[in-house]
């Protein structure tokens, strides 16, 4: 749903009627999967399997809290251009998935939020098709040698919770390089006295 609703906005006109429907149609669609996900977890319809009989106790406080986590890593990754596995990942450590399945979980639930930008930008015929091979070669590498290491790390040392630090390392140097990066960008603005407020929406034109 939310492919179509991105697909379809490209073929918008910005500021027109059809360019606020389809926009605002995210709420409603992204309320109402959050709303069943969590009516199956509190009625026992689905549970999270790593967690066995324990995957299906919930209380209405903890379901509405997780959802609200879920929707600020959406605007997070949406306004900033990270991966909701930054949120995520602690969050599932927080609802006591294991390390392992926790990673592997917001990996993957990241790989279809960056399947819609991929979609979308190689509509707007903006996607650069061998920049985006070569990193796909490097990630995938990278995730095979990454994903053996720690294997035998956790084989040697025994402690699942491994994977915990290099997430908690991760987000932070993650945090830090894009404060840095974000810092820098503002001082050479104010040095060169250029505008940082908002710009008007309805002039941007795909």
């Amino acid at each position: 749903a939310f492919l179509a609703l991105q697909i379809g906005k490209i073929y918008t006109s910005t500021c027109s009627a059809w360019y606020w429907v389809v926009n605002l149609l995210q709420v409603p669609v992204s309320v109402g999967v959050s709303f069943y996900e969590a009516i199956s977890l509190y009625k026992g319809w689905r549970r999270i399997q790593s967690k066995g009989d324990d995957g299906t106790d919930f209380r209405v406080t903890q379901l509405i809290a997780y959802c609200s986590f879920g929707i600020l890593a959406g605007m997070v990754g949406g306004l900033l251009g990270l991966g909701g596995g930054f949120i995520m990942g602690p969050l599932f450590l927080e609802l006591g998935v294991p390390p392992q399945v926790s990673s592997a979980t917001a990996t993957f639930a990241m790989m279809f939020s960056s399947s819609m930008s991929v979609v979308e930008y190689y509509l707007l015929k903006r996607f650069p098709v061998p920049y985006a091979l070569y990193f796909v070669a490097v990630a995938t590498i990278a995730a095979f040698v990454g994903q053996h290491v720690v294997r035998r790390l956790i084989f040697v040392l025994g402690r699942a919770s491994l994977i915990i630090f290099i997430l908690a390392f991760t987000i932070f140097v993650s945090a830090i390089s894009l404060g840095g990066v974000g810092i820098s960008n503002m001082i050479g603005k104010i040095q060169r006295d250029e505008y940082m407020g908002f710009e008007n929406l309805c002039k941007y034109r795909i």
